[in-house]
């Protein structure tokens, strides 16, 4: 292909956009209505992407359209360019106003609410106009689907589990470890000493077994010679997890650093030594390497380096 000629001035961002919009919808129609333009229009945009590259971008059937192989490999891209594009206006909105812009942060429950929510609070003052977007998901969902999809420039989550792709960056901030939690008047505080035996009856709250975070946690009480307790609740809620630790009758697992950065909340640790090679969890920032990444996620990472560094003294 011939750039300058065929491609260069042929391709349109419109067209492009287009683009999308019939991949997402799956429909000419459904596109058309979505972008608020006649049928025809969405018709000839994909029909002159097509002539520009000459291959065919998507199969026709009565139930709709699909993108071929060609197609798949022209969205990737335009999701690219548009994700470029979206970066160079907010590159410019920060230029002209530095405490201006937005930031999409994929994170799992409790890092965000104790290691971002940190970040975030401490960014706020000196940069009082930046809009965070804070995607909550499992880690190895945010990194394989949302990363990927560019729907978030960067992922704060637990590392261990993730199997890094050589696109990815992965940048260790601090070893976080998993700590047994309690409401602050459940009647096991005032214990001093507690081996995960003794609690191993006690209504828990816990993440489904058959994900990430709760294989590994079943992995604490297989290696200190028990059987996975029966949760009473079982969920990845956060806000749930906090409102039966309130009740003071549940216990939990959950990582030290979202008490440590949250000191508002009303939990105790209780004294459960678990077993050390499982306790810890390196937790990290994970980004595409090909991805340009804007100033105000360049801002975010250098604050959560010193975030990280605050949480050594908590060791």
């Amino acid at each position: 292909m011939e750039w300058a000629e065929r491609i260069g001035r042929r391709i349109k961002l419109r067209d492009l956009h287009i683009l999308l919009a019939v991949a997402k919808t799956g429909s000419m129609g459904k596109a058309a209505a979505e972008l608020a333009v006649s049928q025809p229009v969405v018709s000839k945009a994909i029909s002159d992407l097509e002539y520009a590259v000459n291959l065919r971008l998507f199969d026709r059937s009565p139930q709709g359209v699909e993108p071929t192989m060609y197609g798949r490999a022209l969205l990737k891209w335009s999701v690219a360019v548009f994700d470029d594009l979206r970066h160079g206006v907010n590159e410019l909105e920060y230029l002209t106003d530095p405490t201006a812009g937005e930031l999409r942060i994929g994170s799992n429950e409790p890092m965000a609410a104790g290691f971002v929510s940190a970040v975030i609070t401490r960014l706020l003052p000196q940069y009082p106009r930046v809009v965070f977007h804070v995607v909550p998901a499992d880690a190895s969902t945010l990194v394989n689907r949302e990363l990927r999809q560019r729907s978030v420039e960067l992922v704060v989550a637990p590392t261990s589990g993730l199997k890094p792709e050589a696109d990815t960056n992965v940048e260790i901030l601090f070893d976080d470890r998993r700590v047994v939690m309690a409401g602050a008047q459940n009647k096991w505080v005032r214990r001093r000493k507690i081996s995960l035996a003794d609690l191993i009856d006690e209504p828990w709250v816990l993440p489904p077994f058959d994900s990430i975070p709760g294989k590994e946690i079943a992995d604490v009480f297989l290696a200190s010679g028990l059987q996975p307790p029966r949760a009473q609740v079982v969920s990845w809620s956060l806000p749930l997890q906090y409102h039966l630790l309130a009740t003071e009758r549940f216990v939990t697992i959950l990582p030290l650093s979202m008490l440590r950065l949250g000191k508002h909340l009303p939990f105790k640790i209780l004294p459960v030594e678990l077993p050390t090679h499982l306790r810890l969890r390196p937790t990290g920032i994970i980004t595409l390497k090909n991805r340009m990444l804007g100033p105000v996620a360049q801002v975010f990472i250098a604050c959560a380096r010193d975030v990280a560094k605050s949480l050594g003294k908590f060791r």
